[in-house]
């Protein structure tokens, strides 16, 4: 079984996946950040270094889709190849800031690997408030992310919503994470669970 986590910027994909890894023993492969060779030259400039990350993205994706599928394990998966070909991409063409050459040349190359895999089993879309989502990254203090700014999480959340009400490709559950505090409340995690369960029992 493979589910996925989604969601913008500091919506608590990672922490999700590791709590939910956890609880089910389920194996969790995370988003590449610390060992990403472009993040920091991307946020410094980010029109120079757009198309380098994003087929870094597409690349380690791709291959993380391929281990999962190949392991038959149980996986949580932090973060999609689609959310990068929806809308990060696409957002970055749209500010001017990934050349349509170079924009073609991603989707073309997204849509051949796209035709090769399955989606995940269930994907998880985490909503946020851009309010929720500026605290969240202040307070993990990660100091590439401190260049991010509140238009930039806006359209990103605009893709989001449009992705998440056009997703037809497997099984979508969508959890409000404003008012939820998986860390500390344990009840709040419970809820979570709870969801997961119910859509979980309706794959078999």
């Amino acid at each position: 079984m493979h589910i996925a986590v989604a969601g913008n910027i500091g919506a608590g994909k990672t922490t999700l996946t590791e709590l939910l890894a956890k609880h089910y023993k389920w194996e969790a492969h995370f988003e590449d950040v610390v060992d990403n060779p472009y993040l920091d030259d991307f946020y410094t400039q980010m029109a120079r270094w757009s198309f380098n990350l994003q087929i870094y993205f597409l690349n380690t994706r791709y291959r993380q889709i391929l281990k999962i599928r190949e392991s038959g394990k149980n996986v949580i998966q932090d973060r999609t190849i689609y959310e990068d070909a929806f809308i990060f991409a696409p957002n970055l063409h749209a500010m001017g800031l990934l050349t349509n050459r170079d924009f073609q040349n991603y989707i073309s190359l997204f849509n051949l690997m796209e035709s090769l895999v399955q989606p995940p089993d269930l994907l998880i879309y985490l909503r946020s408030s851009i309010p929720n989502l500026v605290n969240q990254i202040h307070k993990r203090g990660r100091e590439y992310e401190s260049s991010i700014s509140i238009d930039y999480l806006s359209r990103l959340n605009e893709r989001y919503e449009a992705w998440a009400e056009g997703y037809e490709v497997g099984k979508l559950l969508i959890v409000n994470v404003d008012d939820l505090d998986f860390v500390d409340n344990p009840e709040h995690l419970g809820e979570v669970i709870n969801k997961i369960d119910a859509e979980i029992n309706g794959l078999f």
